[in-house]
């Protein structure tokens, strides 16, 4: 009968550790909190009276807080996104050249993953950043004057507007008018890279006759007095063209205004065909539809 009752009670004690063993182990997050009292705050660099959107850098810091978050997601607003941030504090560059609307979306994350979102609009301008090498040539990294190469072959030319060379014609050198040959044209940039445009043509400019009326007068090739607008500020992009890197940068700026340079076609958009520190050639489409062609070299 002892033996009994102690086998029962080996049995109970078993069975007692087993239930023991088996039970799950609990563990506690503490509160879960969701972030509350979000903010977001954005600074878009050189924002003044003269650039509501920026300088064009396109630099924007992002400042976010909030009361009980662990770290932020951010997105923002141009397709990109950014590793959890515990600081709530980035720099963000954007780098679609133009000028934008962006929505910035903030996701605080609070303790067990609960998130809050808080968004905000901005707008961004973004200047095109012109290749190093195109802008030391064209500006000597602060103020270059160029002239016509009117020693060199070609230095006024047309063709074709689907083709890159003066097929149909090229200048021989020093062939065309004394007013085409004076102009002084200076490139100069500030310290964001903005690149500007001023002309001194001495009284006038030469344009072919097709163009005469976009500049307001009447006749055929010839020398005008035309106005050529002070120093003007140069929008700088990838061409428009069908041109390749076989035959040309790819970039090409417009000129505001009537768009003259050294003579008229009436074209405004300039394709830099080439530029060495010594000599450019451009190509424009000029009022009649062809594609213009005009060499400067360094003064």
């Amino acid at each position: 009968m002892i033996t009994k009752i102690k086998s029962l009670i080996i049995m109970f004690l078993a069975t007692g550790l087993f239930f023991v063993a088996c039970k799950k182990t609990e563990y506690k997050f503490g509160d879960l909190k969701a972030p509350a009292n979000l903010t977001l705050t954005t600074a878009i660099a050189g924002v003044d009276a003269t650039n509501p959107n920026g300088n064009g850098s396109g630099v924007v810091v992002i400042t976010t807080t909030a009361d009980n978050a662990l770290t932020y997601n951010i997105d923002f607003g141009d397709g990109k996104t950014h590793p959890p941030v515990p600081s709530g504090v980035i720099s963000y560059k954007y780098s679609n050249p133009g000028t934008y609307d962006y929505t910035i979306t903030v996701n605080a994350i609070g303790t067990g993953g609960i998130i809050s979102s808080i968004t905000k609009k901005i707008k961004v301008f973004v200047a095109f950043e012109i290749p190093t090498a195109i802008l030391q040539a064209l500006t000597n990294g602060s103020t270059k004057v160029w002239i016509t190469d009117k020693d060199a072959p070609g230095h006024f030319g047309v063709g074709p507007n689907d083709q890159f060379a003066p097929i149909w014609y090229a200048a021989t050198p020093n062939s065309r008018e004394a007013c085409a040959y004076d102009d002084e044209i200076t490139f100069s940039k500030d310290a964001n890279n903005n690149v500007f445009m001023s002309v001194n043509n001495k009284g006038e400019n030469f344009s072919t006759g097709a163009a005469t009326g976009f500049y307001g007068f009447s006749g055929g090739d010839g020398c005008y007095a035309i106005n050529t607008g002070g120093n003007k500020k140069l929008s700088f992009m990838d061409a428009t063209s069908t041109s390749t890197p076989a035959n040309s940068t790819r970039i090409q700026f417009i000129v505001p205004g009537n768009g003259i340079i050294n003579f008229g076609t009436g074209g405004t958009t300039y394709e830099i065909i080439s530029i060495t520190a010594t000599g450019i050639n451009l190509r424009s489409i000029g009022a009649d539809g062809n594609a213009w062609y005009q060499k400067l070299k360094n003064k």
